[in-house]
């Protein structure tokens, strides 16, 4: 029953996957591609979180906490970016 359960969680992530790659390279402006990223970025963590129940090894576990902190990290540096102007016409 657990393996039927995972194997619907990649399948929907995939999907989510899909949707926020389209939204990435679709999006019309800079805020909307980086909601994007960090929507992949937790979806990433939400596929090493799934994998780490998988295999029962829970060092992954580790890696996704990383992974998290590090997409945190990248939203406050992208948001405060976007805070003093964003890309310059000049």
């Amino acid at each position: 029953m657990l393996e039927i359960t995972l194997t619907l969680v990649f399948g929907m992530l995939c999907l989510a996957m899909a949707l926020a790659f389209i939204r990435l390279v679709k999006g019309p402006m800079l805020p909307n591609r980086v909601v994007a990223l960090e929507l992949i970025a937790s979806i990433v963590v939400g596929f090493i979180a799934a994998y780490s129940v998988l295999t029962g090894v829970d060092d992954f576990i580790d890696v996704a906490i990383v992974m998290a902190l590090l997409a945190f990290l990248a939203a406050i540096g992208f948001a405060r970016y976007l805070e003093r102007g964003g890309p310059r016409d000049d």
